[in-house]
């Protein structure tokens, strides 16, 4: 699951590229959308909306309205292995075609999108239907801590470190995040949601980490950017806690709808278990 800050850069980065600039052909590689072609549709804008990237598109207009198309929204999610990728005209791939699953060509650059699990195209006006489950967006512009503050503590008995990878509750949290803002407001991730004492703390936190990060081309949570040590307890299982020396822990949580495990670090002595 990509964090939130990454799918920012990535949509950052595709909105600088495409943004105004008409598409001289497409190339969908998923069945379901095999057949459509975009070609004189033009990019409006291309954003995210937690982890998910949305890239708005104009339709050509026509000399008779009443042929005119609506605008779409192409819509992709990361998932694990999904990245987009920018390259000139002609260009070679630096990843295996096979592995492409969508191909735009504009003026001046190609736009190519790999391992990309979830593609869907609508129309614009109905977005909704896609990430419209989506909690507060943490880098959005419309974001809302009391919003997301009310959508934990409606679930009380969950566990927090589950809680926080839950997008229907606040979107932009990913695994390594969720570590880490457990650690820097010293929580154990199985602490319920309902003894969690601020409650504020915990999503004000998680803002800021994203928000800090989003430009970043290294990732970090312990400091400055050059440092060697970039998290405080993520994927460092049996190493010392970098404030207490304990050994960090490694701990399996199952999300609550699905089912699936994630590995979950913490240091037993800053994060000590509720009681």
């Amino acid at each position: 699951m990509p964090e939130g800050d990454s799918v920012y850069r990535a949509t950052a980065r595709l909105h600088h590229a495409l943004a105004g600039k008409s598409i001289l052909r497409s190339d969908f590689r998923v069945p379901a959308l095999s057949t459509v072609d975009l070609a004189g549709y033009t990019v409006s804008e291309v954003l995210p909306r937690g982890k998910h990237l949305l890239m708005r598109l104009q339709p050509p207009a026509t000399a008779e309205p009443a042929f005119n198309q609506p605008p779409l929204t192409l819509h992709s999610h990361l998932l694990m292995e999904g990245r987009w990728d920018l390259y000139g005209p002609g260009a070679r791939f630096k990843r295996p075609a096979h592995t492409a699953r969508v191909v735009l060509a504009c003026d001046g650059v190609v736009a190519v999108g790999f391992d990309i699990a979830q593609v869907k195209l609508v129309p614009t006006a109905e977005e909704a239907q896609l990430v419209g489950h989506l909690g507060p967006d943490l880098l959005g512009p419309g974001w809302d801590a009391q919003a997301a503050a009310a959508n934990f503590r409606a679930q009380p008995h969950r566990g927090i470190g589950e809680a926080l990878l839950d997008q229907r509750l606040m979107a932009g949290v990913g695994n390594i995040y969720r570590c880490e803002v457990l650690f820097l407001t010293r929580l154990h991730p199985l602490t319920p949601v309902g003894q969690v004492v601020d409650l504020g703390k915990v999503i004000e936190m998680s803002q800021r980490l994203l928000e800090v990060n989003k430009d970043r081309p290294r990732r970090v949570t312990t400091g400055l950017a050059r440092t060697r040590e970039p998290y405080w307890v993520y994927g460092r299982a049996g190493k010392p806690c970098l404030r207490c020396g304990a050994k960090i822990q490694l701990l399996k949580i199952a999300a609550e709808d699905s089912g699936l495990e994630r590995d979950c670090y913490f240091c037993p002595s800053c994060q000590p278990a509720a009681h």
